[in-house]
């Protein structure tokens, strides 16, 4: 008999799911935020530098 804290294979596999979509989006995002100038991204309390930092290969265009 299956243990009740177990999770099923349908619930691993979205969890995955869900998680590699979200790490797309921040990228997403991640880059977008780098096409502003430096005076928005402070306003926004964003620096270019941790941006860059956790920016990947994603790009807009």
């Amino acid at each position: 008999m299956a243990h009740a804290n177990r999770r099923g294979i349908f619930r691993i596999a979205l969890d995955t799911l869900v998680e590699a979509r979200s790490r797309q989006a921040s990228r997403y995002v991640n880059g977008a935020l780098l096409m502003l100038d430096d005076e928005t991204l402070k306003a926004s309390g964003y620096s270019r530098a941790e941006l860059q930092k956790n920016a990947s290969s994603y790009s807009l265009i």
